[in-house]
């Protein structure tokens, strides 16, 4: 049997596949550009959790290569440091430090002092939660409650508004998640993310197949009324189906503007049985919390007349093969992932329990409402129409 030869990328082609994993492709289309195996692609990424780091670059303050070569030149010919740095227009401090932490007067050679300052900035620097143990432990705790890093950020800027000790991005604890040289925060918190994967993958990443189901005389979301499409009021939904192991699947409902999820239980994912469930969660809210519903093109709304005439709510179509027009939905039944992971029966769990979940989820802080809750905020449209 022949065997492949270890392949060694260059930079040109890790900035390559870096650029297409942000693009959202997937480790097997990368690898095919490569004519290699996914895995060999996945190794680069994983390395550094699926995001891409930074390019190195030197400091402004630090001397150059050029700069390096006439202190050289000045050694040689037995200038004193303060002429030299005279010449470079730096402190002679600089200048001294510089030669003695190189070999001295008698070794000191530009291209070596050089590279020798740039292995040294490579050195692992501490990161923030790394340096705070008192916020590394408060970040941990509100992630084991399954907050998303956003949510934790935005608390915490909200709580401890003047002091930045207490404060730290979201794209940190990401980072210091997947990027376990870290050392700040444990691995097994992953398992509280919406999606416990090993590394980030891009917002543009998607999975939903082509073949999404057929229905006809449909209304589609172009013709939907502003008022929906800039969430300027309340009571427009986006809907769709949740599906786990064993044909087994529960409607996911999320409110536009104040994101508020209610979640229901769909025995079968005919049509009749989908829109009698709708039809009757419908029944629950006020007419004023529920004027129009956005759907996929799934088969299961494909008695949609049905549901608009039982309970006058018009429903609305994506484009095909566009589910970020329902971007809401889409979000929500990936953070669902956490209580529902991908296999999972769902057909013994109760309405009480699904009850219990959205509950949870309506009281996260959310970064889209300013860290206030889903549940406070359709409180407040419930107010303001009693």
């Amino acid at each position: 049997m022949k065997y492949r030869t270890r392949t060694f990328y260059t930079e040109t082609e890790k900035a390559l596949m870096w650029e297409r994993w942000r693009e959202g492709e997937s480790l097997h289309a990368i690898a095919q550009l490569f004519d290699r195996h996914h895995g060999s692609v996945r190794g680069i990424l994983a390395r550094a959790g699926g995001i891409r780091p930074q390019p190195r670059t030197r400091s402004a303050r630090s001397l150059e290569l050029a700069e390096r070569e006439d202190i050289s030149r000045g050694v040689m010919a037995g200038q004193s440091v303060r002429s030299i740095a005279r010449l470079l227009r730096r402190a002679p401090s600089t200048v001294s430090r510089e030669i003695h932490r190189n070999g001295g007067p008698c070794s000191y050679r530009a291209s070596a002092a050089d590279q020798a300052a740039w292995d040294r900035a490579q050195r692992p620097k501490p990161c923030k939660l790394a340096r705070n143990r008192t916020l590394a432990r408060a970040v941990a705790e509100k992630l084991r409650l399954e907050w998303s890093p956003y949510q934790v950020a935005g608390w915490l800027k909200r709580t401890y508004p003047q002091d930045e000790t207490r404060q730290v991005s979201h794209e940190t604890i990401y980072r210091t998640l997947f990027i376990q040289a870290r050392g700040a925060l444990k691995k097994e918190l992953l398992q509280h993310l919406r999606r416990t994967r090993g590394m980030r993958r891009s917002r543009h990443h998607t999975q939903k197949g082509l073949n999404h189901g057929r229905i006809t005389e449909t209304v589609s979301i172009r013709e939907r009324p502003a008022e929906a499409e800039d969430r300027a009021v309340p009571g427009h939904w986006e809907g769709d189906l949740f599906f786990g192991s064993h044909n087994s699947q529960i409607a996911t409902l999320v409110e536009r503007q104040t994101r508020y999820l209610m979640l229901v239980k769909a025995p079968g994912k005919d049509t009749e049985t989908v829109v009698d469930a709708l039809i009757k969660q419908a029944h629950k809210l006020p007419r004023e919390l529920y004027k129009s519903l956005t759907w996929d093109r799934g088969k299961e709304m494909a008695d949609h007349r049905r549901f608009s005439l039982a309970t006058d709510i018009q429903v609305y179509f994506c484009d095909p093969q566009q589910p970020w027009q329902r971007g809401s939905n889409e979000n929500t039944n990936g953070l669902l992932r956490q209580y529902f992971p991908k296999g999972m029966d769902l057909s013994d769990i109760s309405q009480s329990k699904l009850n219990a979940i959205a509950r949870r989820l309506n009281e996260r802080p959310r970064q889209t409402l300013d860290f206030e809750t889903p549940a406070e905020r359709f409180s407040q449209c419930v107010a303001s129409i009693s």
